[in-house]
């Protein structure tokens, strides 16, 4: 007879991912079982429970974090909340498991672990940078610690893939990470107050592009009590962006890079015959035969200076077989569209010209 088979790093990979976008409720008896114990580690009695339908419903339940300026007062371990112990905890244990990991692997003669590439690294994109970046980005966290539920699958996958496809088992230490993997598999964003933890639900939809928060028709990500986050190719923008954009808008908006985003969900050919930009200068595009670059003001900010973009013609095919016109922020000081194109590649204008064709 033989054991079950072991599971190989695409297999990881894709059970991890797939904890990390559930859009499932969350488990909640398994939640507060792993958070329980991870109380009982810290010799804190069991807390009590506070689920909420979203992490920004949390923040009128958890208070700020400590100010930088106080851990200058602290004398030892006890003058720590316990949500600051919590993190030294987990610091620790990822500590333990890196010594037990390299241990093992000096042991039996390897220099590195491919699992990392195929496992940690690609979840790491998706899952940290390309979720969880966003969503802390449309939230005022203000220094409160935050625990992230099915978003900490990508460093928990790490070591589950060391142990389950590498056969390491970091020193006899593996089953201190098994509070961590279950509170992936059941919930979202968590905080431990002393007495009571806040966890929000698991998100109703995720959608993505490219491993990053992205829909051009609505919500990137949406929560069972109707928070949402808005986002393009994984940058956080107002809903305004996505639902309706006009020149209006766009011109009250401080944000350049909003700005820039707006304006190309609104077209460019409609947002030039609409917001009356003036025409700096027009020349034709070294780098992209048989197109122009135009180089325009853009309308003062509220800020008082003018901006100034540059448009030109994507040099490679979209999905679709167009061509997608698109600006570039270039300095005011930029008068020829050339030198302007130029600037974006870090060329000269004379080098710029060169170019066979640009991407």
């Amino acid at each position: 007879m033989t054991g079950p088979r072991r599971p190989g790093a695409a297999d990881l990979h894709d059970e991890w991912l797939g904890h990390a976008l559930s859009t499932r409720p969350a488990d909640r008896p398994a939640a507060e079982a792993a958070i329980t114990l991870l109380y009982e580690q810290l010799d804190c009695p069991a807390p009590a429970f506070t689920w909420v339908g979203s992490p920004s419903a949390a923040l009128a339940r958890v208070p700020p974090g400590v100010p930088l300026q106080a851990f200058s007062r602290m004398r030892s371990h006890r003058d720590l909340s316990l949500a600051q112990r919590l993190a030294t905890h987990v610091s620790g244990l990822r500590a333990r498991l890196d010594a037990g990991a390299g241990r093992e692997q000096a042991s039996s003669g390897r220099s590195g672990d491919p699992l990392d590439a195929a496992v940690r690294d690609p979840l790491r994109a998706v899952v940290r940078d390309g979720i969880c970046a966003p969503i802390r980005l449309a939230l005022p966290l203000a220094g409160r610690l935050t625990w992230y539920g099915q978003h900490d699958a990508y460093w928990i996958a790490h070591y589950d893939a060391r142990h389950r496809a590498g056969g390491q088992t970091f020193g006899g230490r593996i089953g201190e990470l098994a509070p961590w993997a279950q509170l992936a598999r059941s919930c979202g964003w968590w905080w431990p107050l002393e007495d009571r933890c806040v966890i929000a639900e698991r998100p109703v939809s995720i959608r993505l592009r490219d491993g990053r928060l992205h829909s051009g028709t609505g919500p990137a990500v949406t929560f069972p009590d109707g928070w949402s986050v808005y986002a393009l190719d994984g940058f956080v923008v107002p809903e305004w962006v996505v639902t309706g954009p006009t020149p209006e808008l766009i011109e009250n908006e401080p944000n350049v890079e909003v700005r820039r985003l707006a304006i190309e969900r609104l077209g460019w050919d409609r947002y030039l015959e609409t917001a009356g930009l003036r025409l700096v200068a027009r020349a034709p595009d070294p780098g992209n035969p048989g197109a122009d670059l135009e180089l325009y003001d853009l309308p003062r900010t509220p800020l008082g200076y003018t901006p100034r973009v540059l448009l030109a013609v994507n040099g490679s095919l979209e999905r679709d077989g167009t061509r997608r016109r698109y600006g570039l922020g270039v300095p005011h000081f930029l008068d020829d569209p050339v030198a302007a194109a130029a600037w974006t590649y870090g060329l000269s204008a004379c080098h710029y010209a060169q170019l066979a064709r640009r991407t």
